[in-house]
């Protein structure tokens, strides 16, 4: 049986990734995405590492992983920004790749997504519309654009409220570039570690009063990057035609930062 782990490394950097595989069969090949890692080549910056250059090398290579699945095509059958993580769905058959895109062309509404957001909702769901363009003078942000932009809309349900802070659910039914973290600052809720979009770093010593950081010492964030993460896919099996749902736990770095929350700013009414 193939190990449930795929791992993978960049000389030039000395990185490593050690990948969890979440679904597979003769078609499909899910795994779960670490963030701060790109899904494809940086067109600005070739040299840049992305899991699926990284995936072709070891094909061509005949890694282990590679030669315990038999696998000699694979394509990802959507994207994830860089500093998300979760669900990542690739296509080990052409004609996988064509039937999943296909679907997601018509239908938009497969995706879930976990987020930590400054502010509280009020309401316990809520649905937030904005036409989102690329941004004109800011190159790799985007912004509202009721003019040009394209139509985007995402739906919002409030999982788990704190002080300052919640815990969301989001499932777009449109997928344009920075979405959610778009639609969630223009909500007034920005993703927390989301410096581009107005979000600011999660750190112990705004939630905990007494907080002493060792002298000599810098203060880590309870989450290094953008706050989202991809829980859950849901997809018509293009082999089977069945309905297929493919999910990913909580990771670590939101574990850690609900608990955290939970313990040092519970919401009181």
């Amino acid at each position: 049986m193939a190990a449930n782990i795929i791992k993978l490394s960049f000389s030039a950097t000395k990185e490593f990734w050690k990948i969890p595989v979440i679904f597979e069969d003769e078609f499909l090949l899910a795994i779960e995405k670490p963030s701060l890692l790109l899904v494809s080549p940086d067109r600005c910056d070739l040299d840049r590492p992305n899991l699926m250059t990284l995936l072709h090398r070891d094909i061509g290579r005949k890694a282990p992983w590679s030669i315990a699945r038999g696998i000699t095509y694979l394509a990802n059958t959507h994207r994830l920004d860089f500093e998300a993580s979760g669900v990542l769905l690739l296509a080990k058959v052409k004609s996988a790749l064509v039937n999943i895109a296909n679907q997601f062309g018509i239908d938009n509404n497969h995706k879930t997504f976990w987020a930590l957001v400054e502010g509280v909702p009020t309401e316990d769901e809520f649905t937030v519309h904005g036409k989102i363009a690329a941004h004109p003078l800011r190159l790799g942000q985007m912004h509202i654009d009721d003019k040009r932009g394209k139509n985007a809309t995402t739906h919002v349900k409030v999982l788990e409220r704190f002080q300052r802070h919640a815990w969301i659910e989001c499932r777009p039914t449109t997928d344009r570039t920075h979405q959610i973290r778009l639609h969630l600052q223009s909500a007034k809720f920005p993703l927390m570690g989301d410096s581009l979009y107005g979000g600011h770093q999660l750190l112990l010593s705004k939630l905990k009063h007494d907080f002493r950081l060792k002298p000599g010492h810098v203060e880590n964030p309870l989450i290094c990057r953008v706050a989202q993460h991809l829980t859950c896919l849901n997809v018509t099996h293009p082999g089977t035609g069945q309905a297929l749902e493919i999910t990913s736990p909580l990771p670590h770095d939101f574990a850690v930062s609900l608990k955290y929350l939970r313990k040092l700013t519970p919401f009181s009414m």
